[in-house]
């Protein structure tokens, strides 16, 4: 009975047919080759077979080492040494030139042998053997071409097992058979550049959870407060999935006592802020939302309040040389002066006690002053239309909004897009006056960052916060899809050194030769980028990095998803509710 049940499991798990021909076998409908390593280069990179082991195709790899007695093989080298000597003496008897190749093979003999003497080295037998899989022959000769492209460079070449595909059948799968037996020899040190299992392996037991790691399917866990900075760069296309791996961040570092603060320009953010109980503003030229460029925080113990009142008024010529445009350098006197005047009128000055406990001008009041200054004329007309014109409802009213939630979102979709780097300015000038008056654990997004490096003044100011955030116990995120405009400005290229942790989703092929020179990637990490599916991409933590795939429980996507057809049966389900 056991032998019947036996045969009816092997019937079950056995191919229907094999054919075995000269260069494949056939395996029901399945074409697999076999293919052996014959040649390889005097030296080996470490992870040197990593890009055989990621590819796209289903590939099977043996390898077989078998040790060789160290007497035998140091009886070997003597006996190759005295050749070489004699070789050396005779050409120097001849009057013969010395030959480079017999020196340095003579020098790795002799190292060999000591380091084997000492018991550093050990020789082996060893056999490398690749199965590639196909529904067609021509399917088969790609994969091989493929293999044999990426071995090459290295200086590894192939053969196929040529009338031996049956035999090489039995070496590749897991049966520990090793019926081709051809191997050459190796010592330890180059063997183990062939070992496969070196993906970095990114788990850390005070870390959230980022994904899976793609190599291993290990987790990823990482705590980006543990790096040099905190500071995050997400890179990728639209629809790759950037907005949905933040959300996720964003709502496992909230469990973890992390207060998060969020520029949403696309109205991405609010359900998530309404689900945790967390703070929603809207930043339009008609909304209740207002922030005033003029606040002045409190400062800390140690600052000068002179210099606070000083680095306030650069924060507002920066801002307003991104509202009124250029500006000559008898223009940005005459900004600075009537800034002075401006904060003066509210007896705001630099020897005024606790003038930051006085309520703030408008900036109403800085074009009345620009109005009666000798010379600052154009400076008002230009301000006119932020003070009583098409843009007056923004920022001429004082602030209203507090962050008192672990949770805020800074909605910014309704606002024209000529002012959105005008508003993202001063929203993360707000912030930043606000993080500086607390030491707690913090996490500022800012997504369609490229918004700021439209200006000069805006994306220096973006990249001093990233620079000085460590400081204030604050790690920044930084996402943008418009990676060229990001790369080719050169604050945006500082705030990715400047970022410890970096994240690459789906690329277009437009930009991905400039993110591999950047990033260092290798091709296969390039290629991997340009056929990423949503929510798959490389991560980044300081020297390490893994392919990812950023994966959700059910109640975290219907929290965070983007979708629109997911968004539309939530709202539908609510309605029935």
């Amino acid at each position: 009975m056991n032998e019947q049940k036996r045969q009816k499991l092997l019937d079950v798990i056995a191919p229907p047919a094999i054919d075995i021909e000269l260069d494949h076998v056939k395996l029901g409908n399945v074409f697999v080759r076999t293919l052996f390593v014959f040649s390889y280069p005097r030296f080996l990179a470490q992870n040197w077979m990593s890009p055989i082991i990621n590819m796209d195709q289903t590939v099977d790899i043996s390898i077989f080492m078998n040790p060789v007695s160290t007497e035998k093989i140091l009886k070997q080298l003597q006996s190759r040494l005295t050749g070489i000597e004699a070789e050396m003496m005779e050409r120097e008897e001849k009057g013969m030139i010395r030959d480079p190749v017999l020196d340095t093979a003579y020098r790795n003999i002799e190292d060999l042998r000591d380091k084997m003497q000492t018991a550093e080295e050990k020789m082996f037998q060893f056999g490398l053997y690749i199965l590639i899989y196909g529904k067609s022959k021509e399917e088969l000769d790609k994969t091989e071409n493929s293999i044999r492209s990426i071995l090459e460079s290295r200086l590894v070449y192939v053969k196929q097992a040529v009338y031996q595909q049956g035999e090489g059948l039995l070496s590749g799968i897991p049966l520990n058979l090793d019926e081709l037996k051809v191997t050459r020899s190796m010592n330890t040190s180059p063997l183990s550049s062939t070992f496969p299992f070196v993906s970095f392996d990114l788990s850390d037991d005070k870390g959230i959870l980022y994904g899976i790691n793609r190599h291993n399917s290990s987790l990823v866990l990482f705590d980006r407060f543990s790096l040099e900075n905190a500071n995050t760069v997400i890179l990728g296309k639209s629809g790759g999935g950037k907005s949905y791996a933040v959300k996720l961040e964003i709502l496992r570092s909230l469990m973890l006592g992390t207060d998060v603060i969020v520029i949403d320009p696309e109205n991405e953010y609010q359900y998530l802020a309404e689900t945790t109980g967390g703070s929603f503003f809207k930043v339009s030229l008609t909304s209740g939302d207002h922030i005033n460029p003029f606040d002045l925080p409190a400062p800390q113990k140690d600052e000068d309040p002179k210099e606070l009142l000083r680095a306030n008024i650069i924060t507002l010529i920066g801002l307003l040389k991104i509202m009124l445009g250029s500006m000559t350098p008898e223009e940005e006197s005459i900004l600075n002066e009537a800034i002075n005047q401006t904060y003066a009128s509210r007896d705001i000055t630099p020897g005024t006690p606790n003038f930051w406990e006085i309520t703030p001008p408008l900036m109403q009041d800085l074009f009345t002053v620009l109005e009666n200054m000798e010379g600052g004329e154009s400076l008002a007309q230009r301000l006119q239309k932020y003070t009583t014109g098409v843009y007056s409802g923004f920022l001429n009213k004082q602030t209203n909004v507090q962050l008192k939630t672990r949770l805020v979102v800074f909605n910014i979709r309704d606002m024209e897009d000529d002012l959105r780097p005008v508003a993202m300015y001063i929203i993360i000038n707000f912030i930043w006056t606000n993080i500086r008056k607390e030491l707690k654990k913090r996490i500022l997004a800012i997504d369609e960052a490229w918004w700021m490096l439209q200006h000069p003044e805006s994306a220096a100011f973006l990249f001093g916060i990233a620079k000085r955030a460590r400081k204030y116990y604050l790690g920044v995120s930084t996402i943008t899809q418009d990676i060229e405009d990001f790369m080719n400005s050169d604050y945006g290229r500082a705030i990715i050194t400047n970022s410890s942790l970096q994240i690459l989703m789906k690329q277009h092929a437009a930009t991905i030769d400039k993110l591999q020179q950047i990033f260092n990637l290798t091709d296969e990490e390039k290629y991997l980028l340009l056929e990423n599916n949503v929510g798959e991409g490389l991560f980044f933590a300081g020297t390490k990095h893994v392919a990812i795939k950023v994966v959700a429980s059910y109640v975290e996507d219907q929290i965070i998803t983007s979708d629109p057809e997911q968004l539309l049966q939530i709202q539908k389900e609510k309605e029935g509710e």
